[in-house]
C-alpha cells in the first residue's frame, strides 16, 4: 500500500511580498490548507486518486479567491468562459470540457464526459446540454461574478492587454507604490488556474485542472488547462501534472506531457524533468507559470518561474503545507 498523497495550486504569476495584505495573505493559506486537507480525507478514507483531485477541484472551483468557477475573470466583451479536464493515470480516460458559461463546476463535467461519452473534449453548448442531460448543476452568469475580478478586468482594459489574474493583482498593487518605489508594470504576469494532482493508496495516479482563463481574453479563447497533454496529465507509469501559465507556451510545448515524456525516455527524475520543462523549456518560448506534479513513488514537485505560485500539498495524515511565494 502506498502512502497517499495529494498536492493542489491556485495559479501562478507576479505575487509580489507587500501586494498581498496580512489577512489576504491568511485567507490564501487557509482555503489551500482546507482544500488540501479535504482531499486527503478522501485518499485516507481509501477513495481514489480521481475521486481526490475531482473533489479538490470542485472545492477550488467554488472558492472565489482563485480563477475558476465562482471568481473567474472575464473575456474582453465581459463574459465568463470556463474550461476543465480531467484524467485517471490507471486507465489514460480523460475528459474535458471548454469554452462553457453556465456550469457551476465545469471540472464535474469534464469527469462525465469522460466516464459517460465516447470522447474526450465536449465545448461550448455542446457540453452545456450534455451537462444539462447528466444533472449538473447550471447557474446564472452573474454567479461567477466577484468585485475583485472586475476591477481586474477594467485594469486589463486599460492596458489594452491581456493578464493572469495574480498579475493583475500584482497591478493594482504597482498602481500604487509605482509612484514611490518606480516598481515596473508587467501586464502579462498572472496566469490563473486551479489544480490538483494525486496518488491514492493503490498506486493509482490522476489530475485534473479548471480555469477561468485570462483577463480580457478573446471570446472563444480556449487555454491549455482542457488540453490533455498540455495543461493536464496522468499516467501510473510515471506521473501526474497539472499546468498553470501562459497557455498558449504550455500548449506548443505539450508541457504536462512532456514532464511525462521525460521521465518515461530520458529516465529523469520527477523534479528532473519538471524543472527542465518550467525552467527551461517553457521560458524558451515567453511560457511563465508553472505546475504540479506527484509521481508513481509519492515524490511531490512544485516548480514555477514566476515570483509566485498559491501551493498545497499533503501526505498521508500529515497536516497540509502551503506556501505562496517562492
Amino acid at each position: 500500500m502506498n502512502t497517499p498523497v495529494i498536492a493542489i495550486h491556485g495559479g501562478a504569476g507576479t505575487i509580489a511580498r507587500g501586494s498581498l495584505t496580512a489577512e489576504d495573505e491568511a485567507k490564501y493559506h487557509a482555503a489551500l490548507a482546507e482544500i488540501v486537507s479535504a482531499g486527503q480525507s478522501v485518499l485516507n478514507a481509501g477513495g481514489s486518486a480521481l475521486e481526490a483531485v475531482t473533489e479538490a477541484v470542485r472545492l477550488l472551483e467554488d472558492c472565489p479567491l482563485f480563477n475558476a468557477g465562482k471568481g473567474a475573470v472575464l473575456t474582453r466583451a465581459g463574459k465568463f468562459e470556463l474550461d476543465a479536464a480531467v484524467m485517471d493515470g490507471a486507465t489514460l480516460a480523460a475528459g474535458a470540457v471548454a469554452g462553457v458559461t453556465c456550469l457551476r463546476n465545469p471540472i464535474l463535467a469534464a469527469r462525465r464526459v469522460m466516464e459517460h461519452t465516447d470522447h474526450i473534449l465536449l465545448a461550448g453548448v455542446g457540453a452545456e446540454n450534455f451537462a444539462r442531460e447528466q444533472g449538473l448543476a447550471i447557474v446564472e452568469p452573474d454567479y461567477f461574478h466577484t468585485d475583485a475580478r472586475y476591477e481586474q478586468w477594467q485594469r486589463a482594459r486599460g492596458q489594452a492587454g491581456v493578464m493572469l489574474d495574480h498579475d493583475a493583482s500584482s497591478l493594482a498593487f504597482t498602481e500604487k507604490t509605482a509612484q514611490a518605489e518606480k516598481a515596473p508594470i508587467d501586464p502579462d504576469t498572472k496566469f490563473g488556474t486551479v489544480g490538483a494532482v494525486a496518488l491514492d493508496r493503490f498506486g493509482n495516479l490522476a489530475a485534473a485542472t479548471s480555469t477561468g482563463g485570462i483577463t480580457n481574453k478573446q471570446p472563444g479563447r480556449v487555454g491549455d488547462s482542457p488540453i490533455i497533454g498540455a495543461g493536464c496529465y496522468a499516467s501510473n507509469s510515471t506521473a501526474a501534472i497539472s499546468s498553470t501559465g501562459t497557455g498558449e507556451a504550455f500548449i506548443r510545448t505539450v508541457a504536462a506531457y512532456d514532464v511525462a515524456a521525460r521521465m518515461a525516455y530520458a529516465g529523469d527524475s520527477l523534479e528532473t524533468a519538471a524543472t527542465k520543462v518550467v525552467m527551461k523549456i517553457l521560458p524558451a518560448v515567453g511560457g511563465r507559470g508553472g505546475l504540479i506534479a506527484v509521481d508513481a513513488q509519492g515524490n511531490v514537485c512544485l516548480p514555477f518561474n514566476t515570483e509566485g505560485m498559491y501551493r498545497g500539498y499533503g501526505r498521508g495524515e500529515l497536516a497540509p503545507v502551503t506556501e505562496i511565494y517562492r
